[in-house]
C-alpha cells in the first residue's frame, strides 16, 4: 500500500495561485500515473490533471491554459500549479496513484481549496 498526502490548499481570491503537493511514500513502488481530481459541494468527483509515468499530461477544459501538472521523480511528489483561479474552481482536491508494482491504486485525505470573489 503507498500512502498519498496532500498539502498546499488554503483559501485565495479570485485571480490568484495556488500550488498543490502529493507526497507518495511506503515501501518500493512503481507508479503508473499520478492525477489530481476534485469535488464540489453536492457534485460529483471530477478530473482535473493526469500525468503518466512516460510524462504524458491530461487536462480537464475548465483548467486547461489556467493549471500544470509537474512530477517530482525523485521526491515522489506531484503537483498542481493552479494560476488564475476562478470561483468554480473551489472544491476538496484529492490526489490520487495508479501503482504497477504493489499493483493497485490510492487515494489522498483531500485538501480544501476556497476561492473568494
Amino acid at each position: 500500500q503507498v500512502q498519498l498526502v496532500e498539502s498546499g490548499g488554503g483559501l485565495v481570491q479570485a485571480g490568484g495561485s495556488l500550488r498543490l503537493s502529493c507526497a507518495a511514500s511506503g515501501s518500493r513502488f512503481v507508479i503508473n500515473a499520478m492525477g489530481w481530481y476534485r469535488q464540489a459541494p453536492g457534485k460529483q468527483r471530477e478530473l482535473v490533471a493526469t500525468i503518466t509515468s512516460g510524462g504524458m499530461t491530461n487536462y480537464a477544459d475548465s483548467v486547461k491554459g489556467r493549471f500544470t501538472i509537474s512530477r517530482d521523480n525523485a521526491k515522489n511528489t506531484v503537483y498542481l500549479q493552479m494560476n488564475s483561479l476562478k470561483p468554480e474552481d473551489a472544491a476538496v482536491y484529492y490526489c490520487n496513484g495508479r501503482f504497477i508494482f504493489p499493483r493497485g491504486e490510492s487515494w489522498g485525505q483531500g485538501t480544501q481549496v476556497t476561492v473568494s470573489s
